[in-house]
């Protein structure tokens, strides 16, 4: 806040952004009230935005995410950090959360890590956010959900939602404890891989269901009632198949090699503890072990494939199933698999709310209310810049003409004529350069407000000019509606 304060100063400001606000004299302390101002009107603002973009029936996407703190001593006194902050699973990996596959080291393995919270984001269907609310920082994704649902009811007074989640998110238990009991709330999801392979291995999904299509419908006992969509993604599943190849050829030169140092009459490798010391660095290099026979004695080693691992593993290659309580009248199976894929919307999201757009972390604030308010507020942020990134499509590298009609939801999406165009010549139709959002933003920071003084003898003649923008800058001002004054002194 120091920061911001100082750039809304008139001695330190780097843009007119305070002169036309009033705000030259804006301090530390004026921001914090600013932020405590925001947070308790939260709940309305958050309400009026439901209003607005959600409706009766509408799909409703819901992930989290977490971001650290960091503690600074003039900010908290005597150590105190906020009620909020805890250790737990990172997303980001910057917390003090225990890496999957290694031992809990308790508070020793913690104090290396990094206290968090945990921030889950609503959006409708198109990726615009809706709300967000903060969690302590040891939080599991189910809880904050179940929180969710009832804002969405009571709060925003909507009772038929579609909730999409990943499959982490909307678990067995969830289902069972949330939507079981409610008949107007639906959502969809997807199978772990755990639970991809069982359905393979009950031939459930066979490789066959695809010859002819990229999506089928299947039934299991093990989920009655529900609509299970099979996809595979054929371009992933080749690309997978050629790794795993690569992989194991790799393997298997490097094997082969201690196959032949068993072998030479010279200094030959012997023991099996010394074979399977140099055969176990090799499979824990490459992790293509379990699709390997391997056999080890005091003086030998030798090593196959195995056909029937392979097979199965290239059976699920490019596969990803959909779990969905949705019916298929309203919405049938390549508009279901495009409704979770939007969850990508959501992702976005969080890239923008953590990368240089907006900031989110570091947090500082050791307050709850404050570390609430600065949350929301980069929502808010993302909000504006959501909708400038709608109406400035066309001279963005985006597709301003979205998603196919013809687009099955599973193989890519093909871009279309326009934006392979801007793509490849970096210019629109117009002839004017096309840019990211960011490099957008930094091109349109480079109109300045210039104070022009006369220096004529006798005379004292000063004025404000507005530098003229350039024909891309112009552009982009046109589609924001947004035009150029130049403001009273």
């Amino acid at each position: 806040k120091l920061a911001t304060a100082r750039g809304l100063n008139q001695e330190t400001c780097g843009s007119s952004l305070s002169h036309l606000l009033g705000l030259e004299s804006t301090d530390e302390d004026d921001l914090y009230e600013a932020l405590d101002w925001l947070i308790a009107r939260q709940t309305r603002i958050e309400n009026e935005l439901a209003k607005k973009h959600l409706k009766e029936g509408a799909l409703v996407l819901y992930d989290v995410s977490s971001t650290y703190f960091v503690r600074v001593a003039s900010a908290s006194p005597k150590g105190k950090t906020c009620p909020l902050a805890s250790y737990g699973y990172s997303r980001d990996k910057k917390s003090g959360a225990t890496p999957v596959g290694f031992p809990d080291l308790g508070n020793a393995h913690q104090e290396r890590g990094k206290q968090q919270i945990v921030f889950g984001l609503l959006c409708n269907r198109e990726g615009c956010p809706i709300a967000v609310e903060v969690f302590e920082g040891n939080t599991s994704d189910t809880t904050t959900m179940a929180l969710q649902i009832e804002k969405v009811r009571h709060r925003f007074g909507l009772s038929r939602i579609i909730w999409v989640g990943d499959r982490g998110m909307i678990t067995q238990t969830l289902i069972n404890q949330e939507f079981s009991t409610r008949e107007d709330l639906d959502w969809i999801t997807a199978l772990t891989a755990a639970q991809i392979k069982l359905l393979a291995e009950q031939e459930v999904i066979q490789l066959g269901l695809f010859d002819e299509q990229n999506l089928v419908e299947v039934e299991s006992v093990d989920y009655p009632g529900e609509r299970l969509i099979a996809c595979r993604n054929p371009i992933t599943a080749e690309s997978r198949a050629q790794k795993r190849e690569k992989l194991l050829q790799k393997t298997e030169e490097e094997l082969e090699k201690i196959v032949q140092a068993t072998l030479r009459e010279k200094r030959a490798l012997k023991g099996a503890d010394q074979i399977g010391l140099r055969v176990g660095k090799v499979i824990n290099k490459y992790r293509v072990g379990k699709f390997f026979e391997l056999e080890i004695t005091n003086n030998s080693f030798s090593y196959t494939r195995k056909p029937q691992g392979l097979k199965a593993a290239a059976a699920l290659d490019g596969l990803y199933v959909i779990r969905t309580s949705v019916d298929t009248e309203v919405l049938d199976a390549p508009a279901t698999v495009k409704a979770y894929k939007s969850l990508s919307q959501v992702e976005q999201a969080f890239r923008s709310y953590k990368t240089m757009d907006l900031k989110v972390r570091p947090i500082y604030h050791h307050l709850e209310s404050r570390v609430k308010s600065h949350v929301f507020l980069c929502m808010l942020a993302y909000y504006v810049e959501w909708h400038m990134k709608q109406a400035l499509a066309p001279i963005l590298f985006d597709d301003e003409e979205g998603t196919p009609i013809d687009w099955d939801g599973v193989t890519p999406v093909k871009r279309s004529k326009k934006a392979l165009s801007k793509a490849r010549k970096k210019r629109t139709a117009q002839n004017l350069p096309v840019h990211s959002f960011s490099t957008l933003m930094a091109d349109l920071g480079t109109i300045t407000l210039n104070t022009i003084a006369s220096k004529l003898e006798g005379a004292d003649l000063t004025f404000l000019k507005i530098t003229q923008p350039t024909p891309v800058q112009q552009k982009a001002l046109d589609l924001l509606g947004v035009s150029l004054f130049v403001p009273s002194k």
